[in-house]
């Protein structure tokens, strides 16, 4: 599989990661490690949990796969802090928490280091400058390589990036941004990217086939029994993407795949894959043929009119004051 570098620095990542949002919940530990094993054995590297994915489950599991099956030295391991299971507070920025969750992180991986730590999410709470601070201390005490955010705004973004560059001291140039992106959704092109690509930060989409909805699986009325948009914890995350608007973007991805003799999911994959800016959309699979399926993208490259028709059709609006003032 290709490898790219990570925004503006030296760390090279597979072009497509392996999420573990479902593992150690709906993806038990045999069906994760031929996942895991599927995905090495096809070059991938990149592999994203979260210390909330399955309450910690994830973590641990991951941590067994890569001390019996798949040897670490050859992943490059994201995980995230600041989401809590507090009603009151969805995230928790601040910089006792992160390296707190940052250590309990690495006692269920079995590792003493991730490559890549990222905040799950922004805390209006806590002064950023705080929570950025913690994303230092974890690099210059070795228990991450490199730091990133995820789901930043484009002010929240181009204010953490910057401080990090301007800021004086030793400061953690941010590498990355997660943030859900597929021709679903494509909100991240009106600041965030934009901020990322002058920034240097690389783009890890998540939901890239579109939370499942342009495999073409849903088309139709009835919702097929064993989809995420039939399950009980996950119908509610489906549910925005059924509407006749993605109904319309999905038939073009499915026409473009009739044209090409390949699968919606291969042309909505290689289309977000090859968006400038994006270093590699995060993919999760609940089995190995899922995944097989997802890595066939690897040999697919869209011809430029079936890219320019994909983008007419799911083109967001983007009026002042993210475009130039005279067309308002």
């Amino acid at each position: 599989m290709e490898q790219r570098h990570l925004g503006r620095t030296g760390l090279r990542v597979s072009r497509i990661g392996l999420g573990t949002l479902t593992w150690g919940r709906d993806t038990d530990e045999h069906d994760a490690a031929d996942v895991m094993k599927t995905f090495w054995e096809a070059g991938g590297t990149l592999v994203d949990t979260a210390d909330v994915y399955g309450d910690g489950d994830a973590e641990y599991l991951l941590g067994r796969l890569m001390e019996g099956l798949v040897p670490r030295r050859d992943l490059i391991i994201s995980t995230k802090a600041g989401s809590v299971p507090d009603p009151d507070r969805r995230y928790d920025g601040s910089r006792g928490h992160l390296l707190a969750a940052l250590d309990a992180s690495l006692a269920r991986l079995g590792t003493d280091h991730v490559d890549l730590w990222q905040v799950h999410a922004f805390d209006p709470d806590t002064p950023l400058e705080e929570t950025l601070q913690a994303l230092d201390i974890a690099v210059a005490s070795g228990r991450a390589r490199y730091a990133g955010v995820s789901n930043f705004c484009g002010w929240q973004l181009a204010k953490a990036a910057t401080w990090q560059l301007s800021a004086p001291g030793t400061r953690t140039r941010l590498a990355a941004t997660q943030m859900e992106y597929s021709l679903l959704q494509r909100g991240v092109e009106r600041e965030v990217l934009p901020a990322a690509l002058d920034l240097g930060v690389g783009l890890l989409p998540s939901s890239p086939l579109g939370r499942g909805v342009l495999t073409g699986k849903y088309r139709g009325d009835a919702l097929p029994p064993d989809s995420r948009g039939a399950s009980d914890h996950f119908g509610l995350f489906v549910e925005p993407y059924l509407d006749d608007t993605a109904s319309r973007i999905v038939d073009a991805v499915s026409t473009a795949a009739d044209g090409l003799a390949v699968t919606p999911l291969q042309v909505a994959l290689a289309w977000v894959r090859d968006r400038p800016g994006v270093a590699a959309p995060i993919v999760g699979a609940r089995n190995a043929q899922q995944l097989t399926a997802a890595l066939s993208v690897e040999a697919l490259s869209l011809p430029d009119e079936i890219c320019r028709a994909l983008d007419d059709v799911s083109a967001p609006v983007h009026r002042y004051p993210d475009h130039d003032w005279s067309t308002l």
